[in-house]
């Protein structure tokens, strides 16, 4: 039966209980993580009963096309707000780097869960086996599709070369098997730990070979920002320091008014109670470039105000009974870093960097 908005059904013993929607695409990797978060989520909500509704959004549909060339900032995300708008799904699952950092009206981010590995990922091609990218013969071709990936890399490996590689974990990996094309390819960590592929890891980047993409690893929850029900529900799922690190992360990306189609990489750490973020701009083939590295406190969770006005919207981000004064100073540190480094000429070599992509 539905009652308002919501839809509850009647189970075995009388008891009326209520069904929460799931929307996620249909990757193999998408619906692992989905199954992730609605056994989380049931977890603590026994009585609820989940169905997930899985689609295709066009990131899907355009396997073709380098995302960076393809102009649009939802390309993973627009039908499962769609659906969202419509009521088909009370909430939705994605990857965090692939949420915009500024959202459609009337939706919000409920939860974002514990971070994975946020890191890149080498993947050889077999016959390399045993190999770093420093090791590979000159020439090598690498598969990215990430302009981010190949700007830092194309810095630290001048003796590579890199080709774009489009489609899913399981297509990329089987054109890197079957074909001579690719000595390696760069995936994110947290996808083949996912999908049970850590196998496949030949070697990890750390941060001086390639820092990651903004919300790297991070699950997020989008829900409409009206249902004050579901962000309270979903608010136990929240991981403090991750809230914090992205929230910090996108804050530094919009101020820049970055996205896909440039090269902005960053990378955050929680220590003694403070917030680190390092973040980077770079030209399309890595040469120029600006770094930095910010930090700011955030207060430990005792002594932090719990009155958290659930209506703050903070890079899309609404972490109710996360301490308001830690995401406003994540927030600040974020803004700050982009500050120093449009003060320093990071416009000027974001907006060559999309201009020569526009231009390939």
């Amino acid at each position: 039966m539905e009652e308002g908005l919501f839809k509850y059904i009647r189970i075995g013993d009388g008891k009326i209980s209520r069904v929460i929607r799931i929307g996620t695409r249909k990757s193999q990797l998408a619906r692992i993580q989905t199954d992730s978060v609605a056994e989380k989520l049931k977890e603590l909500h026994p009585d609820i009963i989940l169905e997930i509704v899985a689609m295709s959004t066009i990131g899907d549909k355009i396997l073709d096309t380098a995302l960076s060339k393809i102009g649009e900032k939802s390309l993973f995300t627009k039908e499962l707000e769609t659906a969202l708008e419509k009521n088909m799904v009370d909430l939705v699952v994605h990857s965090l780097k692939d949420l915009p950092t500024t959202l459609p009206p009337g939706f919000t981010i409920a939860a974002v869960l514990k971070r994975e590995n946020p890191h890149d990922a080498v993947v050889l091609h077999p016959k390399n086996v045993g190999k770093t990218l420093a090791m590979l013969p000159d020439k090598s071709v690498i598969g990215t599709s990430s302009l981010r990936r190949a700007a830092q890399l194309k810095r630290r490996f001048p003796h590579l070369e890199f080709k774009d590689i489009r489609g899913n974990l399981n297509t990329r990996l089987k054109k890197l098997d079957e074909k001579e094309d690719f000595a390696a390819i760069i995936l994110a960590a947290a996808g083949l730990r996912r999908m049970g592929w850590e196998n496949r890891i030949s070697q990890i980047l750390e941060p001086e070979d390639c820092m990651y993409a903004v919300g790297q690893g991070a699950l997020a929850v989008e829900v409409r920002a009206k249902d004050t029900d579901i962000l309270e529900m979903l608010s136990v799922l929240n991981d403090t320091d991750t809230v914090l690190r992205c929230i910090s992360e996108r804050a530094f990306l919009r101020h820049l008014e970055g996205g896909c189609s440039v090269p902005v990489a960053v990378h955050t750490e929680v220590k003694d109670s403070q917030l680190y973020l390092t973040g980077a701009v770079y030209s399309l083939d890595g040469s120029d470039f600006l770094k930095n590295t910010m930090q700011t406190s955030i207060a430990p969770r005792e002594k932090c105000q719990q009155d958290v006005d659930e209506q703050v919207q903070r890079v899309g981000v609404t972490a109710v009974k996360i301490c308001s004064d830690a995401q406003g100073s994540a927030e600040r540190l974020g803004v700050d870093l982009a500050n120093l480094l449009l003060s320093k000429g990071a416009k000027e070599i974001l907006t060559v960097a999309r201009q020569l992509n526009d231009a390939r």
